[in-house]
């Protein structure tokens, strides 16, 4: 048995598909290299020592510790989902947790601390051949069914995959693509997002104005959206409707849009910036899940160079990421956006999957 051992696992940046995985919709999204990282040191106290250094807090959890079925510290709910697959943890650790990826900010760091202790725990106390599939099954239902949550898979299925993906969320399968994008900036707004209580809220208009069309449009499909009249299928819902079937309808056309663009030999960035400023307009415009930072942030980075710019999570705070073809303006974006005030800009690389290491 090892004395040490280290579990890290990326963030995920959603290029395609915000608030469209939570309706069984494809999205596109890739991971970045900022990192949660786990170090767990055996320790001989039959317990995990649980040292969030990032929050300067210790918590405790006994290995034959009593479960709550109202339990919400997704820590004790995966050692819980995990006895389901074998997982019978018989020595302590002291668990050690530090995040580059910036808490609370869209980037998801609470799906990546997840992969990454379902990771240790399948390592250390399982037999199991541990696949990126099986990481986002368990990591999903950890974060999303044990709880009853509103969001979706993208998250955990790209963490697990550690490259830029396709997810069809109905069948989970996946489309891996190889293209190198240009710079992607990242921008963290100071304003924390609002994760399960938008989502919730967002979720359950959404799903209402679809199952209104449904009810008067009986030829009304995603898969055959082309020859759908949006118009019409408009005309079924109140006002206050509207929006979510139109951001709905039109956020899918452009994933589909932005994965026949990714599936091309030669990815053309400029195509893939167009699209994502239209995904980002049905986010502002008709969802209204941006903030008056989050607009100014979107403004910054376009009047400096930056050819395509979103907002990244749940929304009501967060983050942004946005593209730049020459390195200078990407400097220039990232200067500009820690003078007006953000918690913080950086220039994300690609990340890859959740790693393993002992010592």
């Amino acid at each position: 048995m090892y004395k040490k051992i280290i579990s890290k696992a990326p963030g995920r940046v959603c290029l395609f598909g915000d608030h469209q995985d939570y309706l069984g919709l494809p999205i596109i999204a890739t991971t970045i290299n900022n990192e949660i990282k786990i170090e767990a040191t055996q320790n001989n106290d039959r317990e995990f020592k649980i040292i969030k250094k990032d929050l300067g807090s210790t918590d405790l959890i006994p290995i034959d510790f009593e479960y709550d079925p109202d339990e919400k510290d997704f820590l004790k709910i995966a050692l819980n989902v995990l006895k389901d697959f074998e997982c019978k943890p018989d020595i302590g650790y002291d668990v050690s947790i530090t995040s580059k990826i910036p808490i609370n900010s869209g980037l998801s760091s609470s799906s990546a601390l997840i992969v990454a202790w379902v990771n240790f725990l399948l390592n250390m106390f399982t037999d199991y051949e541990v696949t990126s599939n099986l990481l986002a099954e368990i990591s999903y239902r950890i974060e999303v069914e044990e709880v009853g949550g509103s969001g979706g898979k993208m998250d955990q299925y790209t963490i697990a995959n550690g490259k830029t993906i396709y997810l069809d969320t109905k069948t989970d399968g996946i489309i891996p693509f190889n293209h190198k994008l240009c710079d992607m900036i990242v921008g963290v707004s100071n304003q924390s997002k609002d994760t399960q209580g938008l989502l919730k809220k967002l979720k359950d208009n959404a799903l209402n104005s679809i199952q209104i069309v449904k009810n008067h449009y009986k030829d009304f499909s995603f898969t055959n959206i082309d020859n759908v009249d949006l118009n019409k299928c408009l005309s079924f819902l109140d006002d206050d409707l509207k929006p979510f079937f139109r951001a709905a309808v039109g956020n899918y056309r452009t994933t589909i849009k932005a994965k026949n663009e990714f599936q091309k030999d030669e990815l053309d960035i400029d195509k893939i910036a167009e699209l994502i400023n239209i995904h980002h307009s049905f986010l502002k415009n008709d969802l209204k899940i941006t903030t008056p930072e989050i607009d100014d942030m979107i403004s910054i980075a376009a009047d400096n160079g930056s050819i395509g710019s979103k907002i990244v999570g749940s929304g009501g705070g967060g983050s942004i990421m946005c593209l730049s073809q020459d390195q200078s303006y990407s400097l220039k974006i990232v200067n500009e956006l820690k003078k007006y005030g953000v918690k913080d800009a950086f220039i994300a690389n690609m990340g890859k999957g959740p790693t393993i290491s002992y010592e």
